[in-house]
């Protein structure tokens, strides 16, 4: 015979709180254990139904696992600093260009696999900006990893030399975004170019990833050493992209000259065609 055994109507408000403790610990919710007493006070005072009173807690659980989400997808991405869209001067950025990258900031490119490229010489915010996009990536929930380009080919010749590229690649394919940093500071050899070219061939219309270089396309086949694998390279990486070109004088100077600013642009445009780009797309 099978016996049911209701809760007594005198059970006390501490044997209450006890158990919603207890049942929050084996929840593993502990923002619930550390919340209900309290939002169940101001329910109280203020009259709430119950399912807004559950609404409450679990949105205070729910708040909180996402925070510790996004800061450990942060950390995850050995990011060399934070760096937000909020933070960043737009003071020398074309409205046009505003705009794009307000846009790029809801991460809806990487839904679509989608790629993004922001060149530019030194100190004109390119890695501030690949960073902050990576960062509204994390907060939206995907994996995101940052590096330089010398360490993402370091990263594929050990794994190369242990065999173990095509698993590496694969591996890599799990982050919904990743950003190579400085293509074009320091000349690739011929081992290295081809490592480049299959990592951006593997992300193709699998995965986004944001570049900064500070060469223009038409360059690229001197950091790469080979025109053709460069043209192939840049066909996979703009096919689908936002190439933003940014011009005008490092941040690092601007605030230590003193007189008006000089005139500065910054140009967009939308890559969806096949074949080798010119100058900037």
């Amino acid at each position: 015979m099978t016996t049911t055994t209701a809760r007594s109507s005198g059970s006390t408000g501490k044997d209450l709180v006890s158990e919603v403790a207890f049942l929050a610990r084996e929840l593993k919710t502990p923002v619930i254990n550390e919340t209900f007493a309290v939002l169940g006070d101001q329910a109280r005072s203020e009259g709430w139904s119950h399912e807004e009173y559950l609404a409450a807690v679990l949105g205070r659980q729910v708040a909180s696992r996402t925070a510790n989400g996004t800061r450990m997808r942060i950390a995850a991405a050995h990011f060399p600093a934070v760096k937000t869209t909020e933070d960043f001067s737009f003071d020398h950025i074309p409205a046009t260009t505003r705009d794009v990258i307000a846009h790029l900031a809801t991460t809806t490119f990487i839904a679509k696999r989608e790629n993004v490229v922001l060149l530019g010489p030194p100190g004109t915010g390119k890695t501030h900006l690949a960073i902050a996009l990576a960062i509204k990536a994390a907060e939206a929930s995907y994996p995101v990893a940052f590096d330089p380009a010398t360490r993402w080919i370091e990263r594929l010749a050990g794994a190369h030399s242990r065999g173990l590229l095509v698993q590496e690649l694969r591996k890599l394919n799990r982050y919904r975004l990743l950003i190579i940093d400085e293509v074009g500071y320091l000349p690739f050899d011929t081992a290295a170019a081809s490592l480049f070219f299959q990592l951006i061939a593997s992300r193709y219309e699998t995965g986004s990833v944001v570049v900064t270089s500070n060469l223009a396309f038409s360059r690229w086949g001197e950091t790469l050493g080979d025109d053709v694998v460069a043209a192939a390279t840049i066909d996979r990486l703009v096919h689908h992209a936002q190439v933003i070109a940014l011009d005008g004088e490092s941040y690092r100077t601007r605030n230590h000259r003193t007189g008006p600013p000089p005139v500065a642009a910054a140009r967009t445009k939308t890559c969806e065609l096949h074949g080798l780009v010119a100058v900037f797309c």
